[in-house]
């Protein structure tokens, strides 16, 4: 496999995450999007918010070609986890239209440069700083999957929604009544299994 044909690999599998992580919002209220939904504050908006904003840096920053625009959610005086969630002035389409220029930037910085240019995480512990660039990309494939997966877990608690992409949910296709069946199956096996040992 060539340079170009890796690059292109590792570009197909980050921009598919990435759409699988904005799919997540589709057909949700502005509230749905915005809610806490967990005793952390995780929220659908906010895991976009957030991996916008850590792609900017890794794709950005990392190799010395900083995102263009400010995030004043990372300056001095900020409160920890402002860029786990979207202020009332922070619109769906805000947050959106971020994350997209993110990727516009990112994916220049992927074209520029070959997969063993060097970087630098500035984050990181100094032994593990200096990177490649194939390796903060498949970093990046990793920490977008991983917040796909959140997003996965609070859609599925909003509304019961699931899947990867809108073409291929991934599951097996099945109606409620099996799901629940499923559910309780599961419900029991757990109860049995910690009585079994002595939980």
């Amino acid at each position: 496999m060539t340079q170009l044909d890796h690059k292109g690999e590792l570009q197909h599998y980050l921009q598919a995450a990435r759409e699988a992580l904005l799919w997540k919002l589709e057909g949700l209220s502005e509230y749905d999007v915005r809610r806490p939904m967990v005793p952390t504050g995780t929220n659908l908006l906010g895991i976009v918010k957030h991996t916008a904003s850590v792609e900017s840096g890794y794709l950005g920053e990392v190799f010395a070609r900083p995102f263009p625009e400010p995030l004043p959610w990372f300056e001095a005086g900020s409160q920890p986890n402002d860029d786990m969630w979207a202020t009332p002035d922070e619109s769906r389409e805000d947050v959106i239209g971020l994350y997209q220029r993110v990727w516009a930037h990112s994916d220049a910085t992927i074209d520029a440069l070959q997969l063993d240019s060097p970087g630098r995480v500035p984050w990181w512990p100094e032994e593990r700083a200096d990177v490649t660039l194939n390796q903060i990309v498949v970093h990046m494939i990793a920490e977008t999957n991983r917040h796909g997966g959140h997003a996965d877990v609070v859609r599925e608690l909003i509304d019961g929604a699931v899947g990867y992409r809108r073409d291929a949910s991934n599951l097996p296709d099945l109606d409620a009544t099996w799901w629940d069946s499923y559910r309780d199956r599961l419900e029991q096996a757990a109860r049995d299994g910690a009585k079994a040992r002595h939980d």
